[in-house]
This record gives C-alpha cells, sequence and structure tokens, in this order.
C-alpha cells in the first residue's frame, strides 16, 4: 500500500503538459466475449509505455465508470502522444486494427472514446493521501504558504509549489 503524505502536497512541473482520457464504453453487458478482448487491449499498451522513460507518458489512473473503465493519462508533449498513438512497431496500431473488426462483426456493443486537453495552467491539492494523479505524474511537493489558496497555485500553473524569486536588481 502506498504511504500516506500527511500534509497538504500539490504537483510541480515544467513544460508541455496533455491530459488525455480514453474510455470504453460497454454498451452490452451480457455480451462479455464482446467487451473482455477489448478490455485486454490496454494492459498491454500501459506496459509498453510505462517501461519506456521516451514514451512521453508521465503517468495514468484507471478508473471506473457507470458505462466501463476509463484511463486518465499524463503525457510530456502531444507530438509523443500522437506518435505512440500512429507507430505501427508499437502496441496501439495493431490493437486499433482489432477493435475496428471486432466493431464491424458487432456494431454498437462497445463504445471507445477519448478526450485530448493540453494544459496551459494547473492546479491541485492533496491532503492525506498516496501520490495520486497529477503530482504522481509529475513530482510531488509540499504546497508552502504562498500558494496555501487554490487561486494562488492556479495563477503560478505549473509551477505551484516552487517559491517566487524576486529578480537581481
Amino acid at each position: 500500500m502506498a504511504s500516506i503524505n500527511p500534509g497538504r502536497m500539490t504537483h510541480q512541473h515544467d513544460g508541455e503538459l496533455v491530459v488525455f482520457h480514453i474510455g470504453m464504453t460497454i454498451n452490452r453487458w451480457w455480451r462479455p466475449d464482446l467487451w473482455l478482448p477489448i478490455s485486454a487491449e490496454m494492459g498491454p499498451m500501459l506496459r509498453e509505455l510505462s517501461t519506456d522513460p521516451e514514451s512521453g507518458l508521465l503517468g495514468f489512473t484507471m478508473l471506473i465508470g457507470a458505462r466501463g473503465p476509463y484511463l486518465v493519462q499524463y503525457w510530456s508533449s502531444l507530438e509523443k502522444l500522437y506518435a505512440y498513438a500512429s507507430a505501427p512497431a508499437q502496441t496501439h496500431r495493431p490493437a486499433w486494427t482489432r477493435f475496428n473488426k471486432r466493431a464491424r462483426k458487432a456494431a454498437g456493443a462497445v463504445g471507445i472514446w477519448h478526450e485530448t486537453y493540453l494544459v496551459d495552467r494547473a492546479e491541485s491539492i492533496f491532503v492525506a493521501t498516496p501520490a495520486m494523479g497529477l503530482p504522481k505524474a509529475t513530482a510531488i511537493v509540499p504546497v508552502g504558504s504562498r500558494h496555501d489558496r487554490a487561486a494562488a497555485r492556479a495563477a503560478d500553473g505549473r509551477t505551484s509549489a516552487r517559491p517566487s524569486v524576486e529578480p537581481a536588481q
């Protein structure tokens, strides 16, 4: 079990940040023969990405929604996300081809969706939790007194936990 950070924590990240949501809607729960094979495709992709530090995947969280599983992924760039999605030698492209073949055989049984967000600024706070979400994907740091309020963290964006440095005069 992950250790609990007892204080007030936030994330720290410099550079481009992409948040990618991807999920599966199970439209025919009574047909696991149609949705289980599709569900099983994500594990190998996540293993491939997680073991390659150059992939661009910073981290992910798996969630279960009312219609099926979905992932929140954090990427270091849009370019790396798109490169992985279209690379024929990596796991995603063959999995996508298999999904499309299955979808034609049982139209509407399973849906796939995604949303991509380029993050200009992000604010976070985690109190008495293990490292999770954005701080787990980037860096988890204590909330400084200057950033005690959400508005102050949001104003500073990705560098919300850093103390401000006055320019030398």
